[in-house]
């Protein structure tokens, strides 16, 4: 719950797997506040690095040292820093699914089972720092035309993106993402334009920061405004029959019945991918969504391999990120950061750290 206060340590040596990566950005959250004032009484089972330790995360810049074993990578190359990281051993890590594995973590952030903690010793420098050592396999390759500021966003865009392909969406489908005027919604929008949704419903409290949505493509994208009417009879309205996939993109501040509401707007046959983390428990009767086919599925973050896809995506230009705005922040002011992002964010707007 304190003040965030700036050491000098020693340069970290990469292991032989490892890299040494120059951080040049790092993100910053809203949700940072949370984990470090009040995670360790809302969520106990998610386990913090033990203190003092550096956080940060969703960190770009280059490479200035590999280890021993690294083949695929050398000092010079641009690259994203993917903080969910699982044992490396496991059969799920083996796979490439490292979200399923039981020490997953999230350097420089916080972790989900009782493995993090050695996550989190062996891996202690994360973005908030000049230099930070990651595994090679969570090194994701930019593009020349992906700046570092921008790359800061690819956590964000690969949690919609990861919850995108979980969803099986096809072209000319629909989708709804509520909660769309937030970081993770904005994202989603550009991703769902992507894949080549033909009808995009967003829907969210803000009415400018929707009308900037329909923007984006006007004969595709329709609004709902959360308040203004109920959610899934205006969505019906829209898209007759209902929509083939709903992504929650709803905070934990968020009431959970809006969930509810919406979900009642997909179609028979349709997925509800979670990845917003709305505060529960939220209600669901079996037998309707028996009936219906209808699927409720949790998506976290994304893989490496998929961090990959994303880049060439943006490389092709299927994917714009020119209308994100930037606020940069020097590392001395990452306190001052911290506060304003608590009352000026919104998913238009990219807070990132910059190192001189």
């Amino acid at each position: 719950g304190g003040r965030f206060t700036f050491d000098e340590v020693p340069l970290p040596i990469p292991g032989d797997h490892d890299v040494l990566v120059k951080v040049e950005a790092s993100g910053v959250i809203p949700n940072l506040k949370n984990v470090t004032t009040h995670f360790p009484e809302w969520y106990p089972f998610l386990p913090l690095p033990t203190l003092p330790a550096v956080f940060g995360l969703d960190s770009a810049g280059t490479v200035s040292a590999v280890g021993a074993k690294v083949s695929a990578f050398k000092p010079g190359d641009r690259v994203y820093v993917n903080p969910g990281v699982g044992c490396g051993e496991c059969h799920y890590c083996r796979q490439g699914e490292a979200p399923r594995c039981d020490a997953y973590t999230f350097l420089g952030y916080f972790g989900f089972g009782p493995g993090s903690q050695a996550i989190f010793k062996h891996y202690p420098h994360a973005g908030y720092s000049q230099y930070m050592t990651a595994p090679s396999t969570s090194l994701v390759r930019l593009p020349q035309k992906l700046s570092f500021a921008q790359a800061t966003r690819l956590g964000y865009l690969g949690t919609a993106y990861s919850a995108i392909r979980k969803s099986a969406l096809r072209p000319g489908q629909s989708i709804l993402i509520l909660g769309a005027s937030g970081t993770l919604g904005v994202g989603a929008t550009l991703l769902a334009l992507a894949f080549g949704a033909a009808r995009i419903v967003v829907a969210a409290r803000d009415e400018d920061a929707l009308a900037r949505l329909k923007q984006l493509s006007p004969e595709r994208i329709v609004t709902v405004c959360i308040g203004a009417s109920d959610i899934q009879e205006h969505v019906r309205e829209l898209v007759p029959g209902g929509v083939d996939v709903m992504l929650d993109t709803l905070g934990a501040k968020a009431p959970a019945a809006l969930s509810v509401n919406a979900m009642q707007a997909v179609a028979r046959g349709g997925r509800i991918i979670q990845i917003g983390g709305v505060a529960g428990p939220v209600p669901i009767d079996p037998h309707p969504f028996m009936c219906a086919q209808l699927q409720y599925i949790g998506s976290l973050w994304f893989t490496t391999a998929e961090g990959d896809e994303m880049a060439r995506m943006i490389e092709a230009g299927s994917v714009d990120l020119s209308l994100l705005e930037e606020r940069r922040y020097p590392l001395e002011r990452l306190n001052e950061a911290l506060e304003d992002i608590q009352t000026q964010a919104n998913g238009f707007t990219n807070f990132h750290i910059v190192h001189a």
